[in-house]
């Protein structure tokens, strides 16, 4: 059980951001507080209005969103979070992360936040084995962020490779072993 913890699911815009909002119910299941960041991308795959059904937290995606009760909303999420968990991670956060760059909700959140960050690379196999990202993962685990390796299969576009999220349920239980630290 979750009870009175909080944990953030970052959602950026990779075609396995189909299988978050099944993470945020089971999280809900488990009596955790869950609040959902997205990119703009990951609006394309997964609507704001799931997110905000399933977990009864309005979804963040815009930095300078006014409808909100006045809090600067990316640092008090930051310090109230148990957990970040960023899935599907794509090549793009991964890099702006790594890099120190925060320019939309997602990722300066994540820069604000002092607990443990999971990071869950999703994506075609070509991108994962780019040497670049790779090193942003060494630059992330040197930082002190976990990386949830990405499972072997067939991808969206049909190649098979790593790359591949992996299930809800590893991810859920990803989360609940390092909570419970």
């Amino acid at each position: 059980m979750l009870q009175g913890k909080t944990v953030l699911l970052a959602v950026s815009g990779g075609i396995a951001a189909y299988k978050m909002p099944n993470v945020a119910r089971q999280l809900k299941k488990l009596h955790c507080n869950v609040h959902v960041l997205m990119t703009k991308n990951a609006t394309n795959f997964a609507t704001p209005i799931t997110f905000e059904t399933l977990t009864g937290n309005k979804c963040l995606i815009d930095t300078f969103d006014r409808n909100f009760e006045f809090s600067v909303e990316h640092v008090s999420l930051g310090k109230q979070a148990d957990l970040v968990l960023i899935a599907p991670a794509t090549a793009d956060v991964i890099g702006k992360i790594a890099n120190g760059i925060a320019d939309d909700m997602l990722t300066t959140t994540v820069m604000a936040c002092a607990c443990p960050i999971l990071v869950s690379p999703s994506m075609n196999h070509n991108m994962y084995q780019n040497p670049i990202l790779q090193e942003n993962l060494q630059k992330l685990k040197r930082f002190g962020y976990e990386i949830i390796s990405p499972e072997e299969g067939m991808l969206a576009n049909g190649d098979v490779g790593i790359g591949k999220m992996p299930s809800e349920e590893a991810l859920v239980e990803c989360i609940c072993k390092k909570v419970k630290k």
